[in-house]
């Protein structure tokens, strides 16, 4: 261990002499009472200040690498977020965001939203984590939530078995937390003497800690991020100016926008230094940005003009909410084809009223349909993703409603059909309302039927547009799938589901999957207004199994649409084995119209795997527009490694079913600075997916499988795995021979980098770097609350 220096030594010696003092006596009357105005005071007669860059310079980095790993996002253990100086000052709070049995919604706690300043998160009942009493060294740290938690893991040591008891740690998602605040500290280290933070991973080193303690000590003084380059600020202001012209057309289109984008991370500098997020505000550009903070985007802002700003987000980049879009003038040329410049009239901005703003099919309806299609698709990727990654970062209501991994198809914008007409869409808008409508307190059953006759009058209304269209000629074949016009990404995604979050990748990532969807207009915008705009993480219990409900109904569309590309008497029977042992009442409710429509297939089929055959015909058609980022074949691996790994992939069942579902592993090369990344995802099969309490009950063990990808997919590992390359062969044997829980346990023995070694936040450095490194736009710090403990 690295000698300490001697102002260390000497704060330690301060703090040990004083520790039974404060374990005897109330901190108010050592300190005085608590006033989260006593952090404003410049403390300055113990010591010099630090410097003015010392908390981005050194203490950041620390955070970044070491806590935000468990600290961000609605799922921060206590609500405690580590990812700017406003959570920081904020503190944490007793109460749960993920309480999937609330009766009532909760109100909501979103950093920078709901509260501007630190005593107004105080009211809300949010506990300082810094020291909120007299500015002395030994105040800011006895007095600090932060220093007593990196303290509390530093009295512990080094761990002492490779696998930490389960009688001392609670590593589940759903534990009871433990929140305790400056005054209940004491008590909490003698409950709990193994939760000092980080909780259940390797200590920091002598040098982090000695930083943080510094920062602490000092007043825990934070400056905001360096100024914003001139270039950028002008593009910014320009923007803003686009984004808010005065006609009823331009304030319309810009409400759409804003509905779509606004939990993206926006950007314009090629590295995505500086990103935004575009807000709705009271104030005109030019004019200090005055928030409008509402449950959901569509809630009346409560003024008469509402402006679209933007901006900038000082929150550290986290993986699993990092949604980046950048803005340029090719970006802007599109909107201003599809949106401003094209003719149409509105001579309404739109009615804010619940059962019309929830259901854009109204609130919207004097856009043309082929516009808000084109504008989707152009960047569809995250359009999807930003139900994964958006308001649900905990999101098992959400995605246990679809497969563990799927291929996804768009409809062809280009075509005249059901999803650009606008026409089609206004007379059936009713049938396209969303659950939403009933705020956050819905109830479950009576919401259910209510929206499950909607979806059943939709999809009787599009089947019999069909049967129409198919009399006027139109044939189901491969012109009807977008191709991206040859250069869009977007126009493939694979979508992972990893028990309570998914990843959207662009591409036909690994092998064939069970399931495909084609997603047409009507049912892009429904998923995006069910899950991102429409779903608020406070609800109550029914508002959220509303919506798991109702994204069935959604699901089982997207796969009916691909399913009208096989021939027509196929259709049924490759349903059927989608959803064994489903009640047939269930999958009749909502497949009985589409299945009946009497539209052949046109594709021209050669073998007798139709499903199989049509997916390599649109593989081949999108080959220009593939992404192959996660393709092995990309990878500076050898051949014989390569081929090694993708024969994982032919594993089925009982090797498989001990695995996690997202390993990351680091292949070191031999004479080579710079390792790969590898992902193994493990898939679980499943007879159906309909279940809402009980998935269990629906999984088949012998289907499942493993994927094998380059690079980083997923942004929760459950364990880090480390080998060079000369290992993997042995590695691939390994896992190929497992049998039980034991055989797999042998495998960390040897390659696993388990959360208590003193290689873990090398290798979790290395991985953050690498990844970084291959994904520089999109790439995050990366969710530990996962990680496995066996």
């Amino acid at each position: 261990m690295k000698k300490l220096s001697r102002w260390m030594l000497a704060l330690v010696l301060v703090v040990v002499s004083g520790c039974a003092v404060f374990a005897s006596h109330n901190l108010d009357d050592i300190f005085g009472p608590a006033n989260s105005q006593n952090r404003q005071l410049v403390a300055t007669e113990y010591s010099a200040p630090v410097s003015d860059n010392f908390y981005q310079e050194q203490v950041r980095p620390i955070l970044e690498s070491r806590c935000i790993n468990c600290h961000a996002c609605y799922d921060a253990p206590c609500q405690i977020k580590l990812t700017a100086v406003g959570g920081i000052e904020r503190g944490g709070s007793k109460d749960r965001v993920y309480q999937g049995d609330r009766l009532l919604a909760l109100e909501p706690t979103r950093l920078y939203e709901d509260a501007r300043t630190t005593q107004a998160w105080r009211e809300k009942g949010f506990y300082p984590i810094l020291n909120e009493r007299e500015q002395s060294p030994a105040a800011n740290l006895q007095g600090s939530v932060l220093y007593r938690a990196i303290a509390l893991r530093r009295q512990q040591g080094e761990f002492d078995s490779d696998v930490l008891p389960a009688d001392q740690y609670d590593f589940s998602l759903n534990r009871d937390q433990q929140c305790p605040a400056i005054e209940e500290y004491n008590t909490f280290e003698t409950t709990h003497p193994t939760w000092g933070m980080p909780y259940g991973l390797p200590q920091l080193t002598d040098h982090e800690y000695a930083v943080l303690t510094k920062w602490l000590v000092k007043g825990a003084r934070m400056q905001a991020t360096s100024n914003v380059p001139d270039s950028v600020q002008s593009q910014v202001s320009q923007w803003e100016q686009r984004l808010n012209g005065d006609s009823l057309k331009a304030q319309l289109v810009n409400r759409y926008i804003y509905e779509h984008i606004y939990l993206y991370s926006l950007y314009f500098d090629d590295e995505a230094r500086y990103t935004y997020k575009l807000v709705r505000s009271s104030t005109p550009p030019g004019e200090p940005i005055e928030r409008i903070s509402t449950r959901r985007p569509y809630d009346h802002p409560g003024v008469d003009r509402v402006y679209y700003r933007l901006w900038l987000d000082p929150e550290s980049r986290v993986q699993k909410t990092f949604i980046p879009m950048q803005l340029d003038d090719a970006r802007y040329a599109r909107w201003h084809d599809w949106f401003y410049q094209a003719d149409y009239s509105v001579t309404q901005a739109g009615s804010y009223q619940p059962a019309v703003a929830s259901n854009p099919f109204e609130s919207f309806a004097q856009i043309p349909g082929n516009s808000r299609y084109r504008f989707l698709l152009d960047h569809a990727q995250n359009t999807i993703m930003a139900f994964i990654k958006g308001p649900v970062c905990r999101g098992q209501v959400a995605v246990n409603v679809i497969n563990e991994q799927f291929w996804v198809f768009f409809v062809n914008p280009d075509l005249e059909l059901h999803n650009i007409g606008s026409a089609f869409l206004e007379q059936n808008a009713s049938s396209l309302a969303l659950p939403a409508s009933q705020s956050s307190n819905a109830l479950p059953i009576t919401s259910w039927v209510l929206y499950s006759e909607k979806q059943k009058n939709y999809l009787a209304a599009k089947a019999g547009l069909l049967e129409v269209m198919g009399e006027n000629g139109m044939h189901f074949n491969t012109e009807m799938i977008w191709d991206g016009e040859g250069e869009n990404s977007n126009a493939a995604l694979t979508v992972m589901r990893h028990f309570d979050n998914a990843s959207v990748e662009k591409g036909l990532v690994g092998p064939e999957p069970k399931t495909a969807w084609v997603i047409d207009y009507p049912l892009l915008e429904r998923i995006h207004y069910l899950l991102v705009a429409g779903f608020d993480v406070f609800g109550n219990v029914g508002h959220q199994l509303v919506t798991r409900l109702y994204m069935d109904f959604l699901r089982m569309e997207g796969e009916m649409n691909f399913l009208m590309f096989l021939p027509r008497e196929e259709r049924a029977a490759v349903r059927e084995y989608w959803y064994r042992q489903t009640n047939q009442t269930i999958k009749n409710y909502i497949f009985s119209d589409l299945l009946q429509v009497d539209v052949p297939s046109k594709v021209a089929y050669q073998t007798a795997d139709h499903k199989r055959e049509f997916l390599t015909i649109i593989e081949q058609r999108l080959a220009p527009v593939l992404s192959q980022q996660h393709e092995l074949s990309q990878s500076l691996l050898q051949p014989s490694t390569q081929a090694a790994l993708l024969s994982l992939q032919e594993l089925q069942g009982r090797p498989v079913v001990p695995f996690p579902e997202l390993a990351m592993m680091l292949i070191e090369r031999e004479g080579q600075a710079d390792a790969e990344l590898v992902t193994i995802v493990h898939n679980r099969g499943h007879y159906n997916i309909t279940s809402l309490l009980d998935e269990e009950s629906t999984v088949a063990p012998q289907e499942d499988r493993l994927m094998v990808v380059r690079g980083i997919v997923g942004d929760y590992p459950n364990v880090l795995l480390r080998m060079t390359e000369q290992q993997v062969p042995a590695f691939v044997a390994a896992v190929t021979a497992i049998q039980s829980e034991s055989d797999y346990t042998a495998l960390l023995d040897q390659y696993g980098v388990r959360r208590t070694s003193d290689q873990f936040w090398a290798t979790s450095d290395e991985i953050a770097r690498l990844n970084k490194a291959m994904k520089p736009l999109s790439s995050g710090i990366l969710d530990y609350n996962r990680l496995e403990n066996r």
